[in-house]
């Protein structure tokens, strides 16, 4: 499954209201640890399928970002049936990316 680019305007329809838990990583172009976990996103998001992997540019979708209090980049936070259930901010390899989606759907099912 590929990444799924997020607007302020689609958040609701592609976030909140998916079926699946998504993982949401808020990035900018000039932002050096954003660029180093994108192909790591790449990866997971095309080799399972349980979560979908969404991506929000914050410089050009402004309200979102400031709505879930994003103050760090890149920011990953988790959402199941429209709320947060997991927050990292910072460059994580991909086992600790890994790590973290199984920890949230470990909590999702229990």
């Amino acid at each position: 499954m590929s990444i799924i680019h997020v607007t302020d305007a689609s958040f609701a329809e592609d976030v909140l209201q998916s079926e699946k838990p998504v993982l949401l990583d808020f990035w900018a172009e000039w932002c050096p640890p954003c660029k180093r976990i994108s192909p790591l996103l790449d990866e997971i998001a095309a080799e399972q399928s349980e979560v979908t992997i969404c991506k929000i540019d914050v410089d050009t979708n402004e309200r979102i970002p400031e709505e879930y209090d994003v103050k760090g980049l890149p920011s990953l936070l988790l959402f199941k049936k429209g709320n947060i259930i997991g927050r990292k901010v910072g460059a994580l390899s991909k086992a600790q990316i890994l790590d973290f989606l199984a920890q949230a759907t470990q909590e999702i099912e229990s």
